[in-house]
């Protein structure tokens, strides 16, 4: 759009501000490129007429509820829209059939309560305020209109609110979908209950404090939710990916390392029977400065993970050895190398280390020795002989954090395969709707992980297929309709 528009004294723009992003103004002098710009705030400032953006006048000041309304659809344009709504506590907008959400950063329940969810069931896309209600509806009323199964991509980037845009998706479809009084014909908790219920279970063993969002998401979800003939949710399935593993291992000030260690810090009983104690103590911790979460008590948390865990079907024997597990990492992460007898050898540094390997072993039931040459040695196994490397101080500690990640990783796909068969699958439904949470939209320093970069560029692909190709293609079509002939272009 810049540079496109002949800009005269008198014309409203906006133009860069690195303060503010954008700001706008009133051209007062034209000079060929060049033109001065009298900014709302009272300044004024030299700017190129290619990086000058034109400023609808009529813009209402409360924005509008539909960016496709707008008469600029230029950056400047749609943050103003996004500012204008926010500042009077509409934090929804649509774009044609996507929902854009601005994390308000407090509760507003007001907006989710059962009333605000009978108001949207049956209502068209756009005959209401923009909401996920609406959106979940949409995916509904068409899987049942159309008899195809729906998915909802819920991403942005980490803080955005994806995780609880995903809960109140999935609280509408278990209301319009759900079973009377939230129970199964057995009197057991119904399937969309157990859902709605495994999220505290996830968010401790998945979530953690980052910079922008002190519970974020570090895997992505999809939930798949099945329906039966009559419309019903008669199963699900959770299905994860891209758990942030190297978070086990280093954590960046002021982040934290995930929940479930920290709330198992601060258990008094569990500090005994794992010999456990400040997270302080433990390398895997004490690489951030951050320890405690503001208005968050970790031991409630604790207990409140373990009824959660009660809920959707883990026994208490499961949660024990879950825990354990948990312990065992954090001593692994305590054992330190140093230089062994041999050349390029390595062993467990002094008694301290020797402490935290032996908790490892007996926490992780096996043999001590085992363990030890796990992360000291490498064994290549060859057609004809199997042979046994040692490992320098370096590799051993690399070792190490690797044997930790992979069992945390394990231990998180357990506890989700275990929370699906609790909540069991309909292997008979032919329609479902997904919802995808999954983080994307970032853009990094640098490469934090291959996979994560391939899975965010998917996204980004999909969501410009949906915008403009799928978008172009329903225009084209509707203008045929009404004898108009359109030409469809390439992007």
């Amino acid at each position: 759009m810049a540079g496109q528009v002949n800009l005269a004294v008198g014309c409203l723009v906006w133009i860069e501000d690195p303060e503010v992003a954008w700001i706008d103004g009133e051209v007062v002098e034209v000079n060929g490129q060049d033109i001065r710009v009298l900014c709302s705030s009272g300044t004024t400032v030299e700017a190129k007429s290619s990086n000058a953006y034109p400023k609808d006048p009529e813009f209402p000041s409360c924005g509008v509820d539909d960016m496709t309304k707008l008469a600029y659809l230029h950056e400047p344009g749609l943050l103003q829209n996004l500012k204008c709504r926010y500042d009077v506590n509409e934090i929804y907008t649509y774009t044609g059939g996507i929902l854009i959400a601005v994390n308000p950063f407090r509760r507003l329940p007001h907006l989710y309560d059962n009333g605000i969810m009978q108001r949207y069931k049956g209502a068209d896309l756009g005959e209401l305020s923009p909401h996920p209600f609406a959106i979940a509806n949409s995916a509904y009323r068409q899987m049942i209109n159309e008899g195809i199964s729906q998915s909802i991509l819920v991403s942005g980037e980490s803080g955005a609110g994806k995780t609880e845009s995903t809960k109140m998706l999935m609280r509408y479809l278990a209301h319009v979908g759900g079973r009377d009084g939230g129970k199964s014909a057995t009197g057991e908790r119904s399937v969309e209950q157990q859902v709605l219920e495994s999220n505290p279970v996830l968010e401790a063993f998945g979530n953690a404090k980052t910079v922008r969002n002190n519970n974020s998401s570090r895997f992505g979800k999809f939930v798949e939710i099945q329906f039966d003939r009559s419309w019903r949710i008669s199963g699900a399935a959770i299905r994860t990916y891209l758990l942030e593993r190297s978070r086990v291992c280093q954590v960046s000030d002021p982040e934290r390392n995930y929940h479930c260690f920290y709330m198992l810090c601060a258990s008094t009983e569990e500090v005994e029977k794992y010999k456990l104690g400040n997270p302080r103590t433990f390398h895997y911790l004490n690489q951030s400065n951050c320890y405690e979460l503001d208005g968050l008590d970790d031991s409630k948390e604790y207990t409140s993970t373990r009824e959660a865990m009660d809920v959707v079907g883990i026994s208490t024997a499961e949660q024990d050895a879950i825990f354990r597990v948990v312990a065992a990492v954090l001593h692994l992460g305590n054992v330190e190398f140093a230089k062994g007898k041999d050349v390029d050898s390595s062993e467990p540094k002094d008694d301290k280390s020797r402490f935290h390997l032996k908790m490892a072993a007996e926490l992780f039931m096996c043999d001590e020795k085992a363990l030890e040459d796990s992360m000291c040695t490498r064994v290549i196994v060859t057609r004809d002989e199997t042979i046994t490397k040692c490992l320098d101080t370096v590799s051993a500690t690399l070792s190490r954090d690797a044997l930790a990640k992979i069992v945390y990783s394990r231990l998180f796909d357990w506890i989700v395969d275990k929370i699906n068969n609790s909540i069991g699958q309909d292997r008979d439904s032919k329609h479902l709707i997904g919802v995808l949470d999954i983080y994307g939209f970032e853009s990094f320093k640098t490469n934090r992980c291959l996979t994560e970069g391939q899975g965010s560029q998917g996204l980004e692909s999909q969501y410009t297929s949906d915008t403009f190709v799928r978008g172009n293609v329903g225009n084209l079509r509707r203008e045929q309709s009404e004898g108009l002939e359109g030409v469809l272009l390439g992007l």
